[in-house]
């Protein structure tokens, strides 16, 4: 429970991954006495004529959790907001709590948008959480294109929320996924492959400039940001969307019962996309009838998957074939085995330079990347891109200004190459995946050589 600070008028909002892409609302769903969803009425003394926005009063353990489910483009889900946080005739409407489709990390980005002047890049490149900080500043390009398109920024409900809540006092109940352990457990379920093409496709997606099509806009206002850009993967690969969509749905019902029991709030509001609506109200259903404990539920939708035995094991294989294959040319010939080595550094060091070379890095960052590559690739604990991106860095720090304007830049592809935020993590990005290519490229190189001598 957070009790939120004053919020910027005009403070950038990272929205978190929205729910399933269709919204299934369910007017008459039938409970059992300790989570009773009910139909909106309008005899509810709570409510206004009419809602605009879909919406559910879901009763548990003898509380009521009103499920506002609103669009995240939409001002008719912050005029909701607005009427059902507005004080009535009597002076409240009830509500002791508000809850918001927010974790701790997207709410400090809100309440504070000095917050990325702080990040420390070498902590980022060091604990290697380049791809989830641009995933995640992809997403923001997203919606900073949304926000041109739409005159309205993404998730201005939920800000909304917060600034009503902090004017009457409420709690501010934050009940989502942190956005780093859904990509995560999201990128767990996928091969390198799809990882990859996920990944691409988020860049690709993120860094159009084309207008949202009316297809998309009707896709968001379901309440959906993350599945408008992924379509093809959210409707018909189970693999990402449970973790991307039915995962959130059932964390953000044991959070809410969580906040429930800890805080012994009798009516929430809780503020969520159109298409967690009837995700989190089912999973709230299922949690009561079977006594679920919140905490485990949370527990086991906030750890990420080990990688198999056989994903730990591969790279030392791949390390110790390599150097076996060194050891048996060398005893073959001396010439053959310095062949051998020079196969291995040229191409493994040539082709990380190279891709620090298109990330437009420092010259000296190119000369680290060629000698650090051929070392790094024996050894599965670093990677050619954390000392690519370690020197860039010290060779060209990002000024205050980096941070200022890095929401802005990374809207467009030459944006990332000039923002030294962005820069360096393209140069990470780009280094290691040349000095990942440069791996098979040679051992492949090297074994040819060892066959055809």
């Amino acid at each position: 429970m957070i009790n939120p600070r004053s919020i910027p008028a005009k403070c950038p909002l990272w929205t978190p991954l929205r729910g399933a892409p269709r919204l299934r609302y369910h007017p008459q769903l039938a409970r059992n006495d300790d989570a009773t969803a009910v139909p909106d009425s309008q005899d509810d003394p709570h409510q206004t004529a009419s809602p605009p926005e879909p919406a559910l009063s879901v009763r548990v353990n003898g509380a009521e959790v009103y499920l506002l489910g609103t669009a995240h483009v939409s001002r008719a889900s912050v005029a909701q907001v607005r009427a059902l946080l507005a004080p009535a005739d009597d002076g409240a409407r009830g509500f002791d709590a508000v809850a918001v489709e927010l974790c701790p990390g997207r709410f400090e980005s809100l309440t504070d948008p000095d917050r990325l002047n702080r990040m420390d890049l070498f902590a980022v490149i060091r604990e290697q959480r380049v791809y989830v900080v641009a995933a995640s500043l992809a997403l923001a390009a997203y919606q900073q294109r949304l926000a041109e398109q739409f005159g309205i920024e993404p998730g201005a409900e939920q800000r909304a929320a917060i600034e009503l809540a902090h004017e009457r006092g409420l709690p501010v109940l934050l009940v989502d996924r942190d956005i780093g352990v859904t990509l995560r457990r999201a990128a767990a379920n996928l091969g390198w492959w799809k990882r990859l093409n996920l990944f691409a496709g988020l860049l690709a997606g993120m860094l159009s400039r084309d207008e949202v099509s009316e297809e998309e806009i009707e896709r968001l206002k379901q309440g959906d940001v993350l599945e408008t850009t992924f379509a093809e993967f959210a409707e018909d690969r189970r693999d990402l969307y449970v973790p991307l969509i039915k995962e959130r749905d059932q964390y953000m019902a044991a959070r809410l019962r969580q906040e429930i029991a800890g805080g012994g709030h009798r009516r929430v509001l809780a503020v969520l996309g159109a298409g967690h609506l009837a995700g989190v109200a089912d999973a709230l259903g299922a949690a009561a009838g079977a006594h679920a404990d919140p905490a485990a539920t949370i527990a086991a939708l906030s750890h990420v998957p080990a990688r198999s035995r056989l994903w730990r094991t591969l790279p030392w294989l791949l390390v110790t074939s390599i150097l076996g294959v060194f050891v048996y040319g060398f005893t073959r010939s001396p010439a053959l085995g310095w062949n051998l080595v020079w196969d291995w550094v040229v191409i493994n060091g040539g082709l990380s330079a190279l891709g620090a070379v298109i990330a437009a890095a420092h010259p000296l960052t190119v000369l680290v990347s060629f000698c650090a590559a051929p070392l790094t690739s024996l050894n599965p604990t670093i990677g050619a891109g954390m000392v690519a991106g370690a020197a860039e860095l010290m060779l060209r720090r990002p000024s205050v200004g980096d941070f200022g304007s890095l929401r802005d830049d990374v809207t467009t592809l030459r944006g990332w190459w000039r923002n030294r935020v962005s820069h360096i993590l393209t140069v990470f990005i780009l280094s290691s995946l040349g000095s990942a290519i440069g791996t098979y490229v040679a051992g492949f190189r090297i074994i040819g050589r060892l066959v055809s001598g």
